[in-house]
């Protein structure tokens, strides 16, 4: 039996070997891959129960693939706003369909080469569909953050961002002590209605006694035309100053416009015009009447240029009117044994019973990876080491090779002394 159990024992150890070398072209050919993960093979020894102490029978050897997904590759920057990487633990979820549905599945990767399709969906060059959770006016998360139905496909087409009107303004002006009763100083200040469009407005200071101003704001006007755009509701607004310049009293109620020629909502617009002992608004110093600045909340309409995509998954809109608009945060999927992951086409991993249970995680939180945006996680294969292992698993082979071609040319001359 010993010299069947050793061709045995040989055909298993070529089978092992095998095994390994296939690990190791699947590897090799892998090794440009974004997000690949290797896999090394672990041998373990087949016992056969010898039936006394003074004999033994050969058994052999068995090899399974010992995977490598918890091993981080090397992130590799890009030129693509688009493209993410994790630095960490953790998967990206994906779907197979651009609107999930019944029969769709969900995966998880760590390739995040995502571009645009036809439709503005995110998707992979395996055709993986990213998924993020939606987020309402920029904040809120769906209700159940924890379960795959609260994502959706990450789409970034027919992004718009909208028009404000202002609603606040802030001035910084300094009106000169010196000024004469009766001087007039101008200021003229932009701002938007709640289209978009762009309206000059001026306002007037008029010197009316020591340390006393009386403020006029007239009528917008149209900034492409100069044509009076809406109409100022009359109201008495004024300043008096203290003696070292800063406002002792205020008097500047909102600004109501109505009546906008552009077809706008009617706007009302407070105004801060200081505080009361303080030089952080109007003053009246020596030297020249200037304003230094003026600040607003007003936005025209503004089309989208591009998305970015911070350390926390949070993945924003971005306009041409300098308007921000936060619209999906990506979750990070976390497995208590992602080793245990079971591997499917396009460099994706499904759920498995040795991986455990799902769990939906905000980047950067909780023992999750951070979310590296304009990166790509390379291939964790290391060529040296492949190469090595090949080397070993070829002479491993040849040896058993060469156990069954010993064995086998022994065989004959047993039989033939059984005889």
């Amino acid at each position: 039996m010993s010299i069947y159990g050793a061709m045995f024992s040989g055909v298993s150890g070529l089978n092992a070997n095998s095994q390994s070398l296939g690990m190791i072209a699947d590897n090799i050919s892998n090794v440009n891959t974004v997000g690949y993960k290797g896999n090394a093979a672990q041998f373990s020894t087949l016992v056969t129960q010898s039936p006394t102490r003074t004999t033994f029978s050969p058994g052999g050897v068995m090899s399974q693939p010992a995977a490598t997904i918890d091993q981080q590759g090397l992130l590799q920057g890009t030129g693509s706003k688009t493209d993410v990487a994790i630095a960490g633990n953790g998967f990206f979820v994906v779907n197979e369909a651009s609107t999930p549905g019944l029969g769709d599945e969900y995966f998880f990767t760590r390739a995040g080469s995502f571009n645009p399709d036809a439709k503005g969906d995110l998707v992979n060059t395996a055709g993986y569909y990213l998924q993020g959770w939606p987020l309402t006016n920029g904040v809120t998360l769906p209700t159940n953050t924890s379960v795959l139905t609260s994502v959706q496909t990450v789409n970034i087409s027919n992004l718009n961002g909208a028009a404000r009107a202002t609603a606040n303004l802030g001035l910084q002006i300094n009106l000169p002590s010196t000024a004469a009763v009766t001087d007039v100083h101008s200021a003229t200040v932009q701002i938007f209605d709640s289209l978009g469009n762009s309206h000059d407005l001026q306002i007037d200071f008029t010197k009316t006694a020591t340390n006393a101003w009386d403020i006029t704001v007239n009528d917008p006007v149209l900034s492409s035309t100069g044509v009076v755009s809406g109409t100022v509701t009359p109201a008495v607004r004024n300043i008096t100053f203290a003696g070292d310049g800063t406002p002792a009293v205020i008097n500047f109620p909102d600004i109501a416009i109505t009546g906008w020629t552009t077809g706008a909502s009617n706007s009302t617009v407070a105004v801060d015009a200081g505080t009361v002992g303080v030089g952080d608004g109007l003053t009246q110093f020596a030297g020249q009447f200037s304003l230094d600045s003026f600040d607003q909340d007003g936005i025209p309409f503004g089309r989208f240029t591009s998305v970015s995509i911070d350390n926390e998954g949070v993945v924003t809109a971005l306009f041409d009117n300098g308007e921000k608009q936060a619209i999906y945060k990506l979750p990070v999927a976390m497995f208590p044994n992602p080793n245990g992951l079971e591997a499917v086409n396009g460099n994706a991993y499904r759920q498995s019973g040795t991986s455990g249970d799902l769990l939906l995680k905000d980047a950067n939180v909780g023992g999750a990876g951070a979310v590296a945006s304009s990166a790509l996680e390379a291939s964790n294969v290391d060529l040296a080491e492949e190469f090595t292992r090949m080397i070993t698993t070829q002479r491993a082979y040849s040896a058993n090779a060469k156990v069954i071609t010993t064995a086998g040319g022994a065989q004959p001359a047993v039989t033939a002394l059984s005889a």
